[in-house]
């Protein structure tokens, strides 16, 4: 029981504490960093052979400035982000990394990935 919590006062922190949300344009200047980045989800694609769902930010692929990917093992756990999130604006929560030079948050937890309260 205590193991399971302290899990998921781990996932939790990160989301709980991040500070003043990135705008997705500047998310590439905040590499490393566990931050939140909003912006309008302007282009989604869902690859049905590998189940994996990319979440892309401000312009279509491959003109986009942030990516949210969501691998296959957690699908199940965040649904249909491509159909949910698409054309809306969509904060994600978590560490940024470089994915061949573009930022990106990889949701494992449907808790890092909400709409934009305006």
């Amino acid at each position: 029981m205590k193991t399971s919590l302290l899990a998921a006062i781990l996932v939790a922190a990160p989301l709980l504490f991040a500070a003043d949300p990135i705008p997705s344009a500047q998310a590439k200047d905040h590499l490393g960093e566990t931050a939140t980045v909003c912006g309008h989800v302007a282009d989604t694609r869902y690859l049905d052979s590998s189940r994996v769902t990319f979440l892309n930010f401000d312009k279509a692929n491959p003109n986009h400035t942030f990516t949210a990917f969501v691998p296959a093992e957690n699908r199940a756990k965040v649904g249909t982000p491509e159909k949910d999130y698409l054309d809306k604006d969509v904060c994600v929560t978590g560490k940024i990394q470089d994915y061949r030079g573009k930022p990106e948050i990889i949701v494992s937890d449907p808790q890092q990935i909400r709409l934009q309260s305006k």
